[in-house]
């Protein structure tokens, strides 16, 4: 009974040996910040947000100049003046708030030009892997970067510069933690 137990593992894993399939990995981060063509989104991405943020914050700071000149002047005002200059404030405050979320919000501006600028490259990278892990006869490409979790990940696996060159890029033009290029551009 012994041997048969030993003699069916022994072929068990012989024969899952044989089908084993290919692993290999790229790191999306890396890839995307040696392309030019990402860095120049994020930097247009990077400033609509900030020059949108100081239009929110100019109408907050008007607000918030209306309120304490209400205060100001709250003592020496008839009832329908107050009740007139609070519901102006109100009303800009809303129209500073509905401006925060058409700007920032779930699918706000921010949110659409992110899609329209960062998507297409997405999808250059997608292409790109799926070429290589095809050509390579690979079963599954995980990507390092991100939430996916790898406790050990040989680094003849890594794929990423090979996408980068698939993409028409110099692997290694900008470095990430793991030692990859260098943070200086050259």
């Amino acid at each position: 009974m012994k041997k048969l137990l030993v003699l069916l593992f022994a072929v068990f894993a012989i024969s899952f040996s044989s089908n084993a399939q290919k692993f290999a990995f790229v790191d999306s981060e890396y890839i995307l910040e040696n392309m030019s063509e990402y860095r120049d989104a994020q930097d247009l991405l990077d400033k609509l947000s900030l020059d949108w943020q100081k239009e929110i914050e100019a109408k907050f700071a008007e607000i918030d100049k209306m309120y304490k000149d209400y205060q100001a002047d709250a003592v020496l005002l008839p009832e329908d003046i107050k009740k007139k200059r609070q519901d102006e404030i109100v009303a800009k405050e809303k129209e500073a708030k509905d401006l925060q979320k058409k700007r920032f919000g779930k699918d706000g501006d921010l949110f659409k030009k992110r899609q329209e600028l960062i998507k297409p490259i997405q999808d250059k990278v997608y292409d790109a892997v799926e070429s290589i892990a095809n050509a390579s006869g690979l079963a599954v490409v995980f990507d390092k970067s991100g939430s996916t979790t790898m406790l050990y990940a040989n680094s003849k696996n890594d794929r990423s510069d090979e996408v980068l060159e698939k993409l028409g890029y110099k692997p290694g033009a900008i470095k990430t933690n793991d030692g990859k290029g260098d943070k200086d551009e050259e």
